[in-house]
């Protein structure tokens, strides 16, 4: 059926940014546009737009502070004040600043929530306004649930619960997503945090997820937004999933909390496949469920041919410094 998705273009779309040993004319043409924020160190933060450098340049020097650009090297050095609340002040007035002029349309979907961003050795160097990572290119941190029943009537013994987001969502409106997910917060624990999104989106009982929820590892890679994600296209978001799956009772019924999930649906692995092929689900949302049929052995290298190269794009080798560095197997949740 013509315009469908492969399993490697929804890779793809999620995992954008090029690689540079096997796309090189595309990882360069990318790279000519971008700074990269580094630290005291000289390590790298993040890949800052061109248009975002020159408004942070253009912004008062008393409310950005000192900015240091290196145009051989495209590097940027910003907010390297002594302590971390500081920083984390100085982030927070940049953001409030281009927020009350409206400078960046991404702004306008203020959360109020306070992301990390990580320097060596895992430490919390500052946070930024979620709203506002991708404007600095930073590190992003999530967790991601992929809740099923089995059912032995079903292929693969199983049905898996999907999410649909609201209509009025900043982001993504009424696309499919996982069964729960949402992001992390500075000094959020990832098992918490899941029990937490759980809660406010699905109804799931803090018991029973304590019982039942299993981490199963994380995934990294390198998103690039488009229209779908709210303001301007084009942003970098390097990310890390931190990935749980729980098995439900079948007499579970889910009720959204929180006002950001439409509705529930408990479909076949066929009918999540052809709703994935179809493209009505989250970018990131079919890697989480790429990552799911791989573990469950629903996805072999028997029948996917491009099998080594969607498991190369859910462990994609980022170059920041933070928890992601930590191998999944040894993950601390």
């Amino acid at each position: 059926m013509p315009g469908l998705m492969s399993n490697l273009d929804l890779m793809k779309e999620a995992d954008a940014f090029p690689y540079e040993d096997s796309e090189p004319e595309a990882y360069k043409a990318l790279s000519d546009t971008l700074y990269t924020l580094i630290w005291k160190g000289g390590h790298p933060l993040g890949y800052m737009l061109d248009s975002v450098l020159k408004t942070l340049l253009d912004t008062p020097e008393e409310i950005r502070g000192p900015v240091i650009v290196d145009e051989a090297k495209r590097t940027v050095r910003a907010f390297e004040l002594p302590t971390e609340a500081e920083r984390t002040a100085r982030v927070a007035g940049l953001m409030k600043y281009w927020r009350e002029n409206k400078t960046f349309d991404i702004l306008r979907g203020w959360r109020n929530e306070l992301w990390p961003i990580y320097g060596k050795d895992d430490e919390v160097i500052y946070s930024a306004e979620r709203s506002g990572t991708g404007l600095l290119g930073i590190m992003r941190y999530g967790v991601h649930m992929t809740g099923y029943v089995k059912d032995e009537t079903a292929s693969y013994g199983m049905k898996i619960l999907v999410a649909q987001r609201a209509a009025n969502k900043s982001t993504y409106p009424g696309m499919l997503d996982n069964s729960v997910a949402g992001g992390l917060m500075t000094g959020e624990d990832p098992f918490e945090c899941i029990i937490r999104e759980a809660d406010e989106e699905a109804n799931l009982p803090e018991e029973l997820m304590r019982e039942r929820a299993k981490f199963t590892g994380m995934v990294t890679y390198i998103y690039i937004t488009d229209e779908r994600a709210g303001g301007e296209a084009g942003q970098i978001y390097p990310e890390t999933q931190w990935v749980y799956d729980i098995e439900l009772p079948t007499d579970f019924v889910p009720t959204p909390n929180d006002g950001e999930v439409a509705n529930f649906y408990l479909w076949t692995v066929e009918e999540v496949q052809q709703k994935l092929a179809e493209g009505r689900f989250k970018p990131n949302c079919a890697l989480i469920l790429a990552d799911f049929f791989i573990r469950h052995k629903i996805m072999t290298p028997e029948n996917e041919s491009n099998y080594d190269e969607i498991v190369r794009r859910l462990h994609r080798k980022l170059p920041f410094p933070g928890p992601h560095q930590i191998a999944p197997s040894t993950a601390s949740v």
